[in-house]
């Protein structure tokens, strides 16, 4: 079996963001790595982040929010950070080859906006998780 590379995604509550990076992420290259998400503050999955990877076909089975502590002194081979300028709190994790920050709006606040329906809700989760699918097929394309 070949070593599969291994990748944490952070953000604040492991609720929207890195539960979609994470998703993604396995769905599009699971052959290639191992995929994590984790949260400075674990809150429960949002079930628009859910819906919206289960729209594209991912399996969301095994998304659950975990707490960065449970991977502190693993080694990764990619630790990217999700977290928004207004989120600094956000750790440099020492024990990994790469580290990254790209930054993506945080779905949490499109969930709480009461002024939005349900369905302009999941439109901004969509968008959201378009923007972050993108980048992924870029960043992480496995070479041929």
């Amino acid at each position: 079996m070949t070593h599969k590379t291994r990748v944490l995604f952070i953000c604040h509550a492991n609720a929207g963001r890195s539960q979609l990076a994470e998703g993604l992420l396995r769905h599009l290259y699971g052959d290639h790595y191992q995929v994590e998400s984790a949260g400075l503050d674990p809150r429960p999955v949002n079930p628009l982040t859910l819906q919206v990877l289960q729209e594209i076909g991912v399996d969301t089975s095994s998304q659950e929010a975990k707490s960065l502590q449970k991977f502190v002194g693993q080694h990764f081979d990619w630790v990217v950070s999700l977290c928004g300028k207004e989120d600094e709190k956000c750790p440099l994790f020492l024990n990994t080859a790469l580290y990254i920050h790209q930054e993506f709006p945080d779905p949490q606040a499109i969930s709480r906006d009461e002024d939005l329906t349900l369905e302009e809700k999941l439109e901004g989760f969509r968008w959201i998780r378009d923007q972050i699918r993108d980048w992924i097929e870029v960043q992480f394309k496995p070479a041929l």
